[in-house]
């Protein structure tokens, strides 16, 4: 699969996110919007938001795991969030959680909005991710696989 980051020469330099990414190869897999709910359903870390960003990209990261890829796959997200000042005032966090997942930060989109499914929510992000078809098998078709 290749990935190469789109940056065009009369948009500013993107930091914190890319433009945009040209695909080819892989297969395309749409990610549900994730907000902090840990195994049993509750949000993890109310009242934090960069508790509830890295609950969120270890959500996203294991989506991608599932399906035989890595976060590294994710290539577009949209970011909701309660506060965007907030957010803002917390990049420099964000940013290192996020270099703790992927090295190339995708094409963002980032939105304040009045509430969320689960009340206890800060954060919610959902994308798309492109899995090299060469990755192996996602570990639900290993498993069946070794029945």
């Amino acid at each position: 699969m290749d990935k190469e980051i789109v940056t065009p020469p009369e948009l500013a330099e993107p930091r914190g996110f890319n433009h945009g990414f040209l695909i080819e190869g892989g297969k395309t897999l749409y990610l549900a919007g994730q907000d902090a709910s840990g195994s049993d359903g509750e949000i993890v870390a109310p009242g934090d938001l960069l508790g509830q960003f890295e609950q969120v990209m270890s959500n996203l990261a294991a989506v991608c795991e599932e399906a035989g890829g890595s976060s590294e796959d994710i290539v577009k997200l949209n970011v909701y969030v309660a506060d965007r000042d907030e957010y803002r005032e917390h990049l420099a966090e964000v940013g290192e959680i996020f270099g703790e997942y992927v090295d190339d930060y995708p094409a963002m989109a980032l939105f304040e909005v009045s509430g969320f499914y689960m009340p206890d929510a800060l954060i919610e992000m959902e994308g798309f991710a492109v899995i090299d078809e060469a990755d192996g098998t996602s570990e639900r078709e290993a498993g069946e696989a070794s029945e």
